[in-house]
């Protein structure tokens, strides 16, 4: 019996472990369009870019505690293509052919076309882009992010703790309104302006100038040239499911990402987690989520194997979703969903709470991590609303 995991990713190494560790004993393949063993993504825009932070990118494990748990492994190799009635992955390298599979590729950077063949503009999704970043910031360049979502704010933090000019250029008026709604983009708007970057909300980006192939500025629709020897592309990511187009495996209609059911089963015997899947959270009222959060994709990768490989036992996943960011000397934290009927926003600090009916459902801190997960455990347990705005009070006084 062969369970076959597509994807090097947090989630898909979860997958792996978890398979071992409920005793599975059969073969596993591990494939992975990466050259790299599986290595931890949000330490990239938050502690390697850091002055003093680490100057490699560790993996989650070393190869020698990946075979002893007998995995195959075949990195920086490309799944091309799925047949899920033949149960086999044709790959870069040749078929591979499976009893089981967990779908685990994770998402891919957005990319501006304005920016081909410009040297000096990144995304930041890879250790490459990484690395890369961070050399330019090293050098003390001119940085420009283009979009105010929690990488490109990552990445803005990081060029103020060096003294670097950095500007934001964000389309929408206010930050983050769809990750967290609009009355505490606001307050993270004001982060920004605190630590001295310059913000630039409800402005587009029209092209690029650049000299000798390296990026030199950054046009605006307000006719203004940002001067750039940096510019970041922090405008989101789609699931990496390319591969899928024509395998009859359900996908998004929006972004391409597996459409799952609860128990993360996308078709007879195929199951998705991390960045890629659209999970049904009955926590929330059969809310679909796609989940771009480290917890979910340690999680889900480690769910999906299980019910992959005894699929009569397996259960909803319904757990509440979790995500940090550190921005200047602030840590941001987020529990739950922000689609809800009401947000209320509390201090000192920040804390906002967000109503659906008559019971929590997410809630927001910066600076309080004592308090967030005492928010998520009320969450899981579907707390009455009014039960949380009077702990909410209590945290404050």
């Amino acid at each position: 019996m062969t369970l076959a995991v597509v994807g090097a990713s947090l989630a898909g190494l979860r997958a792996v472990e978890s398979a071992r560790r409920t005793g599975y004993p059969g073969r596993i393949v591990l494939i992975g369009a990466e050259e790299h063993l599986p290595y931890d993504r949000p330490p990239l825009s938050k502690a390697f870019l850091s002055p003093d932070g680490p100057r490699a990118v560790e993996p989650f494990l070393p190869a020698e505690e990946l075979q002893e748990l007998g995995v195959e492994l075949l990195l920086g190799t490309r799944a091309l293509s799925l047949d899920p009635v033949a149960r086999l992955v044709d790959t870069a390298a040749g078929p591979v052919s499976y009893d089981t599979l967990v779908i685990a590729t994770g998402a891919t950077a957005r990319v501006l076309p304005a920016a081909a063949g410009i040297s000096g503009i990144h995304p930041l999704r890879t250790a490459e882009d990484a690395a890369a970043v961070r050399s330019a910031l090293d050098s003390g360049a001119r940085t420009v992010v283009i979009g105010a979502g929690f990488i490109g704010s990552e990445v803005a933090s990081a060029a103020r703790k060096r003294d670097l000019p950095v500007s934001i250029v964000e389309s929408l008026d206010t930050p983050l309104v769809r990750a967290i709604g609009p009355e505490v983009g606001s307050v993270c708007a004001e982060l920004h302006r605190e630590a001295g970057t310059d913000l630039r909300l409800g402005t587009d980006v029209t092209g690029f100038e650049a000299e000798n192939g390296a990026v030199t500025g950054v046009r605006l629709s307000t006719g203004e040239v940002l001067p750039a020897d940096l510019v970041v592309t922090g405008i989101g990511a789609v699931p990496a499911t390319g591969w899928l187009r024509d395998s009859g495996i359900p996908l998004h209609e929006r972004d391409g990402g597996v459409i799952c059911d609860a128990t993360l089963a996308a078709a007879p015997g195929v199951y998705a987690a991390g960045d890629v899947a659209h999970v049904a959270n009955s926590l929330f009222d059969g809310e679909l989520m796609r989940l771009e959060h480290w917890t979910n994709a340690a999680e889900q990768g480690a769910a999906a194997a299980r019910h992959a490989l005894d699929p009569a036992n397996a259960r909803e996943f319904s757990a509440v979703p979790y995500f940090w960011s550190d921005w200047y000397a602030h840590r941001i934290q987020f529990v739950g969903t922000p689609r809800a009927d009401e947000v209320v926003v509390t201090g000192p600090g920040c804390t906002a709470l967000y109503r659906r009916g008559d019971r929590i459902v997410g809630a927001f801190t910066i600076d309080r991590p004592r308090d967030i997960m005492k928010y998520r455990k009320r969450i899981a347990a579907r707390a009455p609303w009014r039960e949380a705005v009077a702990f909410a009070t209590e945290m404050a006084a």
